[in-house]
């Protein structure tokens, strides 16, 4: 697995994970691994932060996503600039996933 030269919070234990994480072949084998490797709060929220990914795409506004959601409207804002602007992470799942784009 190659990485941009830029990707410098890419170190060995974190490919090693990536490499993980690519090899997961169902959402139960995915749910075994993340409650192993993560607790509940960290697991909370990176699933909120992904719902917020989608409520964006669908057009939602963020105030009406921060209440939806909890999350404050400076986190519905960082997640919209990773949508928009990040490395593409989100958008190709979302369009996996068959998500509306606005």
């Amino acid at each position: 697995m190659t990485f941009a030269t830029n990707d410098d919070w890419v170190d060995p234990d974190t490919k090693a994970l990536l490499e993980a994480v690519v090899l997961l072949e169902t959402p139960q084998e995915a749910a075994h691994f993340l409650r192993d490797l993560c607790t509940r709060r960290e697991l909370t929220e990176m699933s909120k932060r992904w719902a917020i990914a989608r409520l964006l795409d669908e057009g939602g506004s963020y105030r009406a996503i921060s209440e939806e959601t909890g999350a404050s409207t400076a986190t519905v804002t960082r997640i919209a600039q990773w949508l928009n602007h990040g490395t593409g992470g989100y958008r190709s799942m979302l369009e996996r996933f068959g998500e509306p784009r606005t």
